[in-house]
């Protein structure tokens, strides 16, 4: 009979320590149940056992085939409840190769089951942690084909719950989600999701999902794997039921929205819209757990992210806003952070889901107070969550403006904030520089310029993108002196540098950043005079690179701007080299270049006595050739002609 001694204080005895080490068995056996008892619930405890060295004893124990099985399982025990410690006393018994430990007792055919039960219990328990070397088990694929023969039918029911939960963590990675489908997870998981055990499948559940995630030939075997006659989808459509466990249902959608996302199940399947949808927003509602709603709304945000007609029926589902509007106001970091991430996929695209959302009592309070919330996760939905709602004109100039949101959205980038948040930061702040945004003006002042000018010299591109993106924006339509601001802030220089970016976007915002600064009459002549060598080289960068047409319209249009506004001097027909350009672009192969060398033709015949400078470089030949090869019927052609015409009514006046 055990001795009930499981309150001894470990500190200040010794005693069972000591007998721990003797080499009578039944001393031993003793000394490691009261050691077993101790060290149940107590991380204080824990840590002193650790740091009394007893850890290689224990592992000396398990492995000592000459010892009495049940003083070899009890060792399994006690190093499985210290692996349930602290994380610093996890890695300590990292330092003891406990998993190599483990592993080769588990994957040895003649390990009793008990003793196999204790071993799993504890390498589940330590693979949940981001630092424990699963690389072990993936570096041969037969070590999960022998986990999978370890949870057989056959098998305990600890053997089965162990191992399905230890695959879990296995497939975070595309390599790793290859390997366990490669060793044939998939058929194992399959049963345990029709065993109707909860204990059973939900982790089974948990692990297909990861092996879909963002994975979509892993993705497509699950959507065409059969089991027991019935295949994967439908076996997973029968447990979103509302007769099955609310964890179970949760993590069978989890499944089913991984499956749409890796690109396995269309949007308009009706797995998808009938079934998945409708549960994940019915598990948002109040009557469940917050956990369960906190999750429920992170698994919709993700199902619904991209498809405007999956916004919108979830808009429409089950109350969704007012459930959400609910869970925002919960103090759990998951709760708010799966709220804000599901309005900002809501509001992504729809009007009018912006403004139901937006009329939920307090919300944009909730959202403000998300953005200096203390979670670095909770503060990035809630700029998610603005970014979607920053997309509607009317919140701009209304609540937007009411709230000053500029304000702690330019607070955020202070610091070192995640690449992540900086992303989603600025691309809000893009929509709040458009014209027609009241916060234009104020961060103006507030030193939006300079910001966003240093923004485009970040090495990620997506930040230099958003930085010349907000550029343009500022631009438009705006004063001279916000133009010569943006000009002399970001330099000559570093606009060739954007021109000349690897990333094509950044090279477009940039043209179109520069189509705003030269786009009125006065402007344009004012910036020209004092940079037009700069402004032409750039543009002539842009020509001569091997861009796609969309790309050199942009500088096409920038290059007709000039020739439209510069009244005091030809700038564009000094440039023998763009004026070259323009001519053989009307012959081009690609109807937008050609109808962008007509537009600059049109600009430059404004002024009387260019017809026969352009007769000269050779422009009323290409015209006419243009004119044979376009359509006789087309508003191109028209267009074209008039511009012939042009040349040869300056001939006979």
């Amino acid at each position: 009979m055990e001795p009930f001694t499981c309150f001894m204080d470990v500190e200040n005895s010794r005693s069972y320590i000591d007998e721990l080490y003797s080499e009578e068995n039944c001393k031993c056996q003793e000394a490691i149940v009261c050691l077993k008892n101790a060290v149940i619930g107590s991380n204080k405890k824990k840590g002193s056992i650790i740091s009394q060295g007893i850890v290689p004893r224990l592992i000396a124990l398990l492995c000592n085939t000459g010892k009495p099985l049940q003083l070899r399982i009890d060792a399994g025990i006690v190093l499985g409840s210290l692996a349930k410690g602290t994380e610093s006393q996890v890695h300590s018994l990292m330092r003891f190769n406990i998993v190599e430990v483990l592993i080769t007792i588990i994957f040895d055919p003649s390990t009793n089951e008990r003793l196999m039960e204790a071993c799993l219990g504890a390498l589940q328990t330590i693979v949940q942690y981001p630092f424990a070397p699963l690389d072990l088990i993936h570096s041969d694929i037969n070590n999960i084909k022998r986990l999978i023969q370890i949870a057989s039918p056959r098998s305990s029911f600890a053997c089965q719950m162990y191992v399905v939960n230890i695959f879990v963590p296995l497939c975070h990675s595309s390599h790793q989600q290859k390997s366990l489908c490669q060793a044939e997870v998939i058929p194992f998981l399959a049963r345990l999701m029709i065993c109707d055990n909860t204990t059973l499948q939900v982790p089974a559940l948990k692990c297909l999902a990861a092996m879909c995630f963002t994975n979509k030939s892993v993705s497509n075997i699950v959507h065409a794997t059969y089991h027991a006659d019935r295949s994967i989808l439908d076996i997973l459509t029968a447990l979103l039921s509302r007769t099955r466990d609310v964890q179970v249902q949760l993590s069978a959608s989890r499944c089913l929205t991984y499956l749409h996302r890796a690109g396995s199940l269309p949007a308009e399947d009706y797995r998808i819209v009938y079934k998945t949808l409708p549960c994940l927003a019915r598990l948002c509602s109040d009557e469940f757990e917050e956990d369960t709603r906190a999750t429920a709304a992170e698994t919709l945000a993700y199902l619904a992210e991209i498809d405007s007609e999956l916004q919108r029926l979830a808009a429409i589902s089950n109350h969704l806003i007012v459930s959400l509007a609910n869970l925002v106001k919960c103090p759990s970091v998951l709760s708010r952070q799966g709220a804000f991430r599901c309005f900002a996929s809501l509001a992504a695209n729809d009007e009018e889901i912006r403004k139901r959302i937006i009329e939920m009592d307090g919300l944009m309070e909730e959202v403000l107070s998300g953005l200096k919330d203390g979670c670095a996760e909770v503060r990035l939905s809630a700029v998610r969550c603005l970014h979607s709602l920053s997309r509607s004109v009317q919140l701009l100039r209304t609540t937007f403006q009411d709230h000053s949101v500029w304000r702690p959205l330019m607070d955020l980038l202070s610091g070192e904030p995640s690449l992540e948040l900086q992303t989603v930061v600025t691309s809000t702040i893009c929509n709040l520089l458009l014209e027609f945004s009241p916060a234009k003006e104020p961060m103006l002042e507030s030193g939006a310029v300079e910001m966003l000018c240093e923004l485009t010299k970040h090495p990620d591109p997506a930040l230099r993108l958003n930085g010349s993106w907000a550029l343009m924006n500022m631009a438009f339509q705006a004063e001279q002196h916000v133009k010569t601001k943006i000009i002399n802030t970001l330099g000559t220089d570093r606009i060739f540098q954007l021109l000349g970016d690897r990333d094509e976007r950044v090279i477009m915002k940039t043209l179109g950043l520069l189509r705003n600064l030269l786009s009125n009459t006065l402007h344009i002549e004012t910036i020209m005079s004092e940079h037009s060598s700069e402004v032409l080289r750039a543009v002539s960068l842009v020509l001569d690179d091997p861009h796609p047409p969309e790309v050199k319209e942009q500088a096409i249009i920038i290059i007709g701007n000039i020739t439209a506004g510069a009244r005091d001097e030809d700038y564009v027909l000094q440039d023998e080299k763009i004026v070259k350009k323009i001519r053989d672009f009307l012959v081009a192969n690609d109807n937008k270049l050609q109808m962008g060398a007509v537009f600059v033709v049109r600009n430059l015949l404004e002024k009387s006595g260019r017809q026969q400078i352009l007769r000269q470089w050779g422009f009323l030949e290409n015209l006419e050739q243009l004119l044979r090869m376009t359509p006789q019927h087309s508003q191109f052609y028209e267009d074209i002609r008039d511009e012939i015409l042009r040349f040869e009514y300056s001939e006979d006046h």
